[in-house]
C-alpha cells in the first residue's frame, strides 16, 4: 500500500487553517455496533461501579488554505477501489488476524473526504485550533501514527487502542492543548487516554533526544 501524496502548501504561517473535532455516537448508522457498544459499556460500568455513559467515536477535519482533509480510522473497506487517502493500515483483534483484510483497519488522510454519519455528530463541530502550523503538523503526522492492534492494549496504557486513540495521539503529538478536549456531557470516548499516553511517551523521547544531542 502506497501512502497518498504528501501535503504541499506555501507560506503556511499566513494560510487560513483550522483543526475541527467531531464526536459521533458509537455505531451511528449501524444498529449492531451500537448495541454491542451499549452492552460493553454496561459491563464496564458495572465492573467500575459507576453509571453507564454514552460512547463516542471521534474524527478530525483539517483545513489548510484551500485544502480540506478528513482524518479517521475505520475498518478496511472492500468493493470498488476509491482513493480514500489511506496512509496506514493495522490489525484488528490480533496481529495474526491482521493478515486478512477482514481484520484490518485503515487510517485515512482523505482530501475532500466525507465523515460517515456526520449529521449525527453531537455538540456540533469543536474547533481545536485555527493555527496553520498545527494543522500542517496534524497532516504530516497522520502517516506516522503507531499501528497498534485495534481492540488490544499492546502499549500497556490501561486502555485498548482504537479510533479515539488515533485522534488523541494526533492532537497531542502535534502540540495541541488537550486538557479542555472532552467528549460531550455524560459521554465517554474509550481509547482516548491510550492515545494521550502513547503520544506523551513519544514527546518525552523526542525531548530527551534533543536535549541529549544539544
Amino acid at each position: 500500500m502506497m501512502p497518498s501524496s504528501p501535503v504541499q502548501v506555501r507560506d503556511e504561517a499566513s494560510l487560513p487553517a483550522d483543526v475541527t473535532l467531531y464526536w459521533l455516537p458509537l455505531g451511528a448508522g449501524g444498529h449492531c455496533i451500537r448495541l454491542n457498544g451499549r452492552i460493553f459499556e454496561a459491563l464496564q460500568a458495572r465492573h467500575q461501579h459507576r453509571p453507564g455513559r454514552d460512547l463516542y467515536h471521534s474524527a478530525l477535519q483539517v483545513r489548510l488554505g484551500a485544502q480540506r482533509f478528513v482524518i479517521e480510522m475505520t475498518p478496511v473497506l472492500g468493493g470498488l477501489h476509491t482513493d480514500r487517502g489511506v496512509v496506514r493500515e493495522g490489525p484488528v483483534g490480533a496481529r495474526l488476524l491482521g493478515r486478512s483484510p477482514l481484520f484490518r483497519y485503515e487510517i485515512r488522510r482523505w482530501r475532500d473526504g466525507t465523515i460517515p454519519d456526520l449529521a449525527e455528530a453531537v455538540a456540533g463541530p469543536h474547533l481545536v485550533s485555527a493555527d496553520a502550523t498545527r494543522a500542517r503538523e496534524v497532516l504530516r503526522l497522520a502517516p506516522l501514527v503507531p499501528t497498534l492492534v485495534w481492540g488490544r492494549d499492546e502499549a500497556r496504557t490501561g486502555e485498548m487502542w482504537n479510533s479515539n486513540s488515533l485522534t488523541a495521539w494526533l492532537l497531542a503529538a502535534s502540540g495541541h492543548r488537550m486538557e479542555n478536549i472532552r467528549p460531550p456531557a455524560h459521554g465517554r470516548a474509550p481509547g482516548w487516554q491510550a492515545g494521550l499516553v502513547v503520544a506523551a511517551r513519544r514527546n518525552a523521547f523526542r525531548h530527551h533526544r534533543a536535549t541529549s544531542s544539544g
